[in-house]
C-alpha cells in the first residue's frame, strides 16, 4: 500500500493504566503521523492511487480539520494542486496551516455537510478527485495499517481485551475494524468514542437505523459529520461495537491530563478516546481486560496551547 505515512509508536502507558484502573494500556501514537494525525494514512493511500494510478491532476477537500490537512500534505508531496472548502466552523488555526502548505482555501457553508456538496461541484471538473474525509475503500484499507502495525509491534504479546477510537464519520472505525479481522482479532470490542452534539453513531446504534444530527453543538468539530458512514453503521451487525459519549469538559480534561503525562497535544476529538479511561468508563463497558487496552491516539491539527487554555477556561478545569 501507497502513502506517505509512518510507523507509528506503539507506547505502553503506565501512569494511563494507574489512572483508569485498568491492567495494561497500549497507546497507538497517530498523533506523530506526518500530516498530524491518522489521516495521514488513509487519505495519503487514497491521494496517490489518484493520481499516479488514475490519472487525477487536481485534488479536493471537503474537510476543515485533519482530512484536509492530510490532502494538502498528500498534494504537496505529489506536487499537484489541492483546494479545500471548509465550513464556517473551521477555525483560523487550520485555515492558515491549510494555506501553510499551498493549498486553495474557500470557506462555505455552516456545517460540512454544505461544505462537501460545494467540494462535489468543484470535483466535476475533468481531472480532479475529490478525497471524501472518510468514504472510500482505499481510505479504509490506508486506515486498517494502524491495527496491522500493532500486531506486528505486539509480537509474541497478547492481543489486547479491547480498543477504543473515536468516530466522527467513521473512517477510522471501519479501517481499525476492517484491520481487526485481517489479523485474526474479530472478537475483540471496539469502543466508538463521540462527544455528546457530535455523536451521530451513538444515535444510530441505539435506534437502529441511520441518525441524522440537527446540528453539530460540540467543539470537537473534526467529530462532527452529522451522518455516520453507512459502511460504518453496518458493522454494527458483523462486530462487538461499544457506543461510549463524553462530554465535551471529560474530552477537554483528557486533553490536558494526557498533555501532562506523556508531554503530547491532542485535541478534543481524540480526547474523546481518552476520556473513557480518564473518566472511567471503560471498566463499565468491557468486564474482561486482562490483556489491556489499545487506545488510538488518532491526533489532530486543531490545537494549540491557546485553545487549549481557552478550553480549559470555558469548562473551569
Amino acid at each position: 500500500m501507497e502513502g506517505f505515512h509512518i510507523v507509528s509508536p506503539l507506547l505502553q502507558s503506565d501512569v494511563l493504566a494507574q489512572k483508569s484502573s485498568v491492567p495494561l494500556v497500549y497507546l497507538k501514537m497517530d498523533n506523530m503521523q506526518p500530516a498530524g494525525s491518522f489521516k495521514t494514512r488513509g487519505i495519503g493511500n487514497y491521494c496517490v492511487k489518484a493520481v499516479k494510478e488514475r490519472g487525477c491532476t487536481q485534488l479536493i477537500s471537503s474537510s476543515g480539520g485533519n482530512a484536509g490537512y492530510a490532502v494538502a500534505y498528500a498534494g504537496k508531496k505529489l506536487n499537484v494542486p489541492v483546494t479545500v472548502v471548509v465550513p464556517q466552523s473551521a477555525p483560523t488555526l487550520i485555515v492558515e496551516k491549510l494555506k501553510m502548505l499551498g493549498a486553495k482555501v474557500i470557506v462555505h457553508g455552516a456545517m460540512w455537510d454544505e461544505a462537501h456538496q460545494l467540494a462535489m461541484k468543484l470535483a466535476e471538473e475533468p481531472g480532479s478527485a475529490l478525497a471524501h474525509p472518510f468514504e472510500h475503500p482505499d481510505i479504509w484499507e490506508g486506515h486498517s495499517t494502524i491495527v496491522l502495525e500493532v500486531a506486528e509491534q505486539l509480537k509474541s504479546r497478547p492481543k489486547p481485551s479491547a480498543v477504543v477510537c473515536s468516530v466522527g464519520g467513521g473512517g477510522l472505525l471501519i479501517g481499525v475494524l476492517q484491520g481487526l479481522h485481517k489479523v485474526g482479532w474479530g472478537d475483540v470490542p471496539v469502543i466508538a468514542a463521540e462527544t455528546k452534539g457530535a455523536d451521530s453513531f451513538a444515535q444510530s446504534h441505539a435506534a437502529g437505523k441511520l441518525v441524522t444530527l440537527p446540528g453539530i453543538t460540540s467543539i470537537a468539530k473534526t467529530l462532527g459529520a452529522a451522518t455516520v458512514s453507512k459502511e460504518a453503521f453496518g458493522w454494527i451487525e458483523k462486530h462487538q461495537i461499544l457506543p461510549c459519549v463524553v462530554s465535551d469538559a471529560e474530552a477537554v480534561n483528557a486533553c490536558l491530563k494526557f498533555a501532562d503525562d506523556h508531554r503530547s497535544l491532542v485535541e478534543p476529538a481524540c480526547g474523546a478516546s481518552l476520556a473513557v479511561l480518564y473518566s472511567g468508563y471503560l471498566t463499565k463497558l468491557v468486564n474482561d481486560l486482562s490483556n489491556g487496552v489499545l487506545v488510538i491516539v488518532c491526533g489532530g491539527n486543531i490545537v494549540d496551547m491557546e485553545l487549549l487554555a481557552g478550553w480549559k477556561s470555558q469548562f473551569n478545569l
